[in-house]
């Protein structure tokens, strides 16, 4: 199956490339190992779009939607896929309140049909969480 924007589906129309969307902070050390990812990711995964998100707005017309952020409360790099397990879970939450409550509100409307947030632990190093986060993405996105 194609993977990239080059590639053409069997009808002759392009291929949509698969987005994930990388939440953080980068002022914060322990909030922006995302973006310090992003170059990595992208090399490792040309036929993936990673995408520096600026705010919950970025994803709000998105029905299908794939994120990376870090989280607190996480022993190991994990993917998440339930809604409810971000905003009420405090272990488990992420902690960009903006990005919780705009997935919640996207689901009670009906707009958010498919999640997957890919979440490192703060307190991670660049290479572990890479190292960790490469297995996700191969299992869950190829």
């Amino acid at each position: 199956m194609p993977k990239s924007d080059g590639d053409l589906k069997p009808h002759g129309t392009k291929a949509k490339r698969q987005t994930v969307y990388c939440f953080g902070n980068p002022l914060l050390k322990e909030d922006s190992l995302p973006f310090l990812l992003i170059p990595q990711l992208r090399k490792e995964f040309p036929d993936i779009e990673f995408v520096e998100a600026n705010s919950p707005d970025d994803i709000e017309e998105r029905p299908e939607i794939d994120i990376l952020d870090t989280a607190k409360g996480i022993k190991e790099v994990s993917v998440l896929t339930d809604v409810d397990s971000l905003c009420s879970n405090r272990t488990c939450s992420l902690h960009d309140f903006d990005l919780g409550m705009t997935l919640k509100l996207m689901q009670k409307m009906g707009k958010l049909k498919k999640l997957r947030v890919f979440c490192i632990p703060m307190s991670y190093s660049k290479a572990k969480a890479f190292a960790e986060l490469k297995k996700l993405v191969k299992a869950q996105l190829r």
